[in-house]
């Protein structure tokens, strides 16, 4: 089976029962509640199929599979994995521009791992990080950092675990207004399981509350063997999907106000 056919097959698998987008950045928020996210990527090195869902306040839970092309042959791929995780939301500041949340799963960003482990790591490696959100120059320009750590089992030929200090930092400049944004990251490993740093860089594109679009180019720091050119896709529902129902702290507040004396 061809890469394309494996990632329509995956679509199918996950579809509607299945942030980031192609970024391995993240940032503090947390979509509304109730609210699915489908993120499609097509990429020269990884394919991406990810998808989220807001099921309580502050949550945020995903499911991701990778595709992998590390010969630069499209008819044929080079394995894949799969990511799962949670994220909660502990921080907002007032005006809503900045924040920190933490994230936990198992199965991590493709440039993050070893080019060996990029197609075995599914349940192998499990992470911690902490996305950070720092606003500046009236949030024209926002600061992610996101920190983190994590353990892989039966690393290498001696079959180990091995531990890793992970680093992701990225920069969103919007030049004229909040719909277009300038973005360029560098992420990486370092530790007994380490990865050669690679960065990114493209554009980004907010026309509306439900659709966002990003082109963007990235390579190891050594130009070996990085991601190349990836265009993504993020797809965000009406807020409908909530476990316990939607709004009810505003149905809460209505039937407060509503009640007799």
């Amino acid at each position: 089976m061809n890469k394309s056919a494996k990632l329509i097959c995956m679509m199918v698998l996950f579809f509607i029962e299945t942030k980031a987008q192609q970024f391995n950045s993240d940032s503090w928020i947390s979509k509304a509640h109730g609210t699915i996210t489908l993120i499609p990527t097509y990429g020269q090195r990884n394919s991406m199929l990810m998808n989220t869902y807001s099921l309580f306040p502050k949550w945020e839970f995903t499911m991701a599979a990778y595709l992998y092309n590390d010969d630069g042959d499209q008819t044929t791929d080079d394995g894949y994995s799969t990511s799962f995780y949670a994220k909660y939301m502990f921080y907002e500041n007032k005006t809503k521009t900045g924040g920190a949340a933490v994230k936990a799963g198992t199965g991590m960003f493709p440039g993050t791992l070893d080019g060996e482990d990029r197609s075995k790591d599914a349940f192998q490696t499990y992470w911690m990080n902490t996305p950070v959100t720092f606003p500046f120059l009236k949030n024209r320009l926002q600061w992610d950092v996101m920190p983190g750590a994590s353990m892989t089992r039966h690393y290498g030929v001696e079959e180990k675990t091995a531990y890793a200090f992970t680093y992701s930092t990225r920069l969103a400049w919007y030049p004229w207004n909040e719909k277009g944004s300038i973005v360029g990251e560098i992420f990486g490993s370092l530790g007994e399981n380490k990865s050669v740093p690679e960065y990114k860089f493209g554009w980004r594109w907010e026309p509306s509350q439900y659709a966002v679009f990003a082109l963007t180019y990235g390579n190891e720091i050594n130009g070996n063997n990085g991601a190349g050119f990836e265009f993504g896709v993020m797809l965000f529902t009406p807020p409908f999907a909530c476990l316990g129902g939607c709004n009810t702290d505003k149905k809460a507040k209505k039937k407060k106000t509503q009640s007799p004396l």
